[in-house]
């Protein structure tokens, strides 16, 4: 078995701490380690280093060494964000044509959390041995409320698998939900959470992006490979400016003719998307009254709060309910804790206003 770990995103939810310089996915805000790191100790027991493929923007290669200077892992640098699409042509690409391994690979983000890994393992391994058949699989989070800041994954009702796993058929992949479309989806029993987890074999997934996204499949033949992750960036740099920013849900997934798969998967998932998931996330942390202490700060009377201290200064908050304070060298965040999604916003204002010291 092969594995991808992308890790190019940006993490602007995470802002004041994820930085362009230092994305979520380098941050070590679960369990003290790195993101990336903690997505590769869930995941090593299924492959051998020499076939886990790290894939990480160029700017963030030298940080990736450190944090994984005692592996062996292969490591791809991006000369630039392209989406998900391109990152995975690239890796099914080095893997067949550089590593001679059509073996399943399953590729996954590297800044999620799973609270029961073994949960997630095994599935992995029947979605291996499922693609291994000409399929691809993608992983279906069993929703426990009606989310609206996930995509969903429709099934075919019909149960595929056997000797206790199931397996259906995709009907459709559909975008985020309104509040009540949601309710519809979670009452239906039809629906997964869509946690862009993908499993297939590197030749499928070439011939898909022959189909689809020709000319990129083009460009990944006139690629040279090499182990020298800067000189591949270098390689690769012509490809992507010649390829449109597309995530492989829209390029491939919605577009394939093949058959796909979804296998139900209940492993505590995360996407830890905003402030406030990890505030989720981390509910085992939480004071009495519901507040998440991050550092060094004292807090009178305050409820259901999150507080991060990374700045150096010692924070005092008092009266408070659900808010958000987060405060770093450089800056300070205060919000109302359940519109911590609007964080987006702050980074969009930053990108606009041509500032970038605090990108």
């Amino acid at each position: 078995m092969n594995i991808v770990i992308m890790a190019g995103g940006s993490g602007t939810r995470f802002w004041p701490m994820s930085r362009s310089s230092r994305p979520k996915q380098m941050l070590d805000i679960i369990g003290g380690k790195p993101m990336l790191r903690a997505t590769y100790d869930r995941v090593k027991d299924l492959a051998p280093d020499e076939r886990i493929l790290l894939v990480v923007g160029r700017e963030h290669l030298a940080e990736t060494r450190k944090i994984f200077h005692d592996t062996s892992v292969r490591i791809i640098a991006e000369p630039f964000g392209r989406n998900t699409a391109p990152c995975i042509g690239v890796a099914a690409a080095f893997l067949l044509r550089h590593l001679g391994s059509d073996a399943p690979v399953a590729i996954l983000p590297a800044d999620h959390y799973v609270a029961q890994p073994e949960e997630f393992r095994e599935a992995l391994r029947e979605a291996a041995s499922q693609a291994a058949t000409g399929g691809i699989v993608t992983l279906g989070i069993l929703p426990t409320r009606p989310e609206t800041g996930y995509g969903y994954i429709e099934r075919d009702p019909q149960d595929l698998g056997g000797k206790g796993k199931s397996i259906h058929r995709v009907l459709r992949f559909v975008e985020k939900p309104g509040v009540d479309t949601a309710e519809r989806y979670l009452a239906s029993g039809n629906f997964y959470w869509n946690a862009g987890i993908f499993v297939s074999t590197p030749g499928v997934l070439l011939e898909e992006f022959a189909s689809c996204l020709p000319r990129f499949h083009e460009g990944l033949g006139q690629l040279h490979f090499t182990e020298d992750p800067l000189l591949m960036a270098e390689n690769m740099t012509e490809l992507y400016r010649g390829t449109e920013n597309i995530s492989f849900d829209y390029a491939i997934m919605e577009k394939t003719s093949r058959p796909v798969f979804v296998m139900p998967c209940a492993c505590g998932w995360s996407d830890v998307g905003s402030w406030y998931s990890l505030y989720d996330v981390r509910r085992n942390e939480r004071d009495p009254r519901g507040n998440l202490l991050d550092g060094d700060a004292l807090l009178e009377d305050c409820t259901d709060s999150f507080v991060v201290s990374k700045g150096g200064r010692w924070i005092a908050a008092i009266g408070l309910h659900k808010v958000l304070i987060v405060d770093t060298e450089d800056s300070l965040l205060v919000a109302d804790l359940e519109r911590s999604q609007d964080v987006r916003k702050v980074t969009d204002h930053l990108r606009g206003s041509g500032d970038r010291r605090l990108l």
